[in-house]
């Protein structure tokens, strides 16, 4: 007799990406990568180059950016006594005030100042988070500019390489800044691209979400529904709302880049009394984590990368696509050799 699975287990999300699949660089052109096409209805798969992705859309489809902006995040320093210390902003508590991530954790104990650059840059840790965390106060008069002059790309940790250009681990569409993380499905359209889809009569509409500790902190509950996301700012014009509702009352696609994207629209969605679902306008926190069984209510495809194991951007993958069917995808692209994660290929499943 069959043992009945149980999706929401952990282990169902873990599996192995030989470490010469993970992708240290970008493509160039961005728009050169290689995409997977998931078939849900017709149970296909089938690869073709990113940019052919216009072939796969229609006039009047509803493409949904987020135009987030990645900061310089990363920050390297040293404590009063020269022990080095790296520093991961997170999240901005209060002018000069930030949630940020250490390493290690046993040089920054709170009343420890930390060195970045001498007589221009230095912070004082003020306290310790409940996961593990800290809060740094730092003493700049400008501490954006600062960031942007001695900070760097605050790239994840399995990218060895470290990023020359800055733009590479940026959209082509970054216009707010906040995120400490690229939505990195959006890294592989070009101008050129975003160019062409409109001339087809594709609505491009973009939305924000600062990508932040929840975008990319692993899950480690044995059961996926136990894990806590951290909430993550969200914007949602008037304008793009209007934009989604239109197309959704006449029928036509809404097609998210990246779960970024995904969960900041169904954040904000609703069923209307029809039984259709709707976008409300608004800016605010969220901290909604997307498991199998959830319905969605906007996004009719979905355009991502390649995850990491045990993340929440792969269980939300697996929500919308079905985890067998993602399963097949991934062991299809691997077998085939493709570039996984940040800097990796991308999916559509649809």
């Amino acid at each position: 007799m069959e043992m009945k699975r149980d999706i929401f287990s952990l282990s169902e999300y873990n599996y192995q990406v030989p470490s010469e699949l993970i992708a240290q660089e970008p493509v160039c052109p961005r728009d050169s990568c290689r995409l997977l096409v998931v078939e849900r209805q017709k149970k296909a798969l089938k690869e073709i180059v990113f940019k052919e992705v216009i072939d796969l859309l229609s006039s009047g489809d509803v493409l949904v950016l987020n135009d987030t902006r990645v900061i310089k995040a990363r920050l390297l320093g040293q404590t009063e006594n020269g022990g080095k210390i790296e520093v991961l902003l997170l999240k901005q508590k209060a002018r000069g005030l930030w949630e940020v991530l250490v390493k290690p954790g046993k040089r920054a104990r709170a009343g420890q100042k930390i060195i970045f650059e001498p007589d221009r840059l230095e912070a004082e840790i003020v306290a310790k988070t409940d996961q593990g965390g800290r809060v740094l106060k730092f003493h700049s008069p400008d501490l954006e500019a600062t960031l942007e002059q001695i900070g760097r790309a605050p790239t994840p940790p399995y990218i060895k390489k470290e990023v020359n250009d800055p733009q590479d681990y940026q959209t082509v569409y970054a216009r707010r800044k906040g995120a400490v993380a690229a939505p990195t499905a959006g890294l592989h359209f070009t101008p050129q691209l975003l160019t062409e889809l409109k001339h087809k009569g594709v609505k491009i509409v973009k939305i924000t979400l600062h990508c932040g500790l929840a975008t990319f902190r692993p899950v480690k509950t044995a059961d996926i529904r136990k894990h806590k996301i951290e909430p993550e700012w969200i914007e949602v014009s008037p304008r793009a709302a209007q934009e989604i509702n239109k197309a959704k009352l006449e029928g036509r696609k809404v097609i998210a880049v990246g779960t970024t994207a995904v969960r900041a629209l169904e954040s904000v969605a609703f069923l209307s009394d029809s039984g259709l679902g709707q976008v409300k306008p608004g800016s605010g926190e969220t901290n909604l984590y997307i498991v199998p069984g959830y319905k969605f209510k906007i996004i009719d495809f979905f355009l991502t990368n390649f995850h990491t194991p045990a993340s929440t951007n792969l269980i939300l993958a697996a929500a919308f696509c079905g985890i067998d069917r993602l399963k097949e995808s991934y062991a299809w692209a691997r077998a085939r050799k493709f570039r996984f994660f940040s800097f990796g290929d991308a999916m559509l499943i649809r």
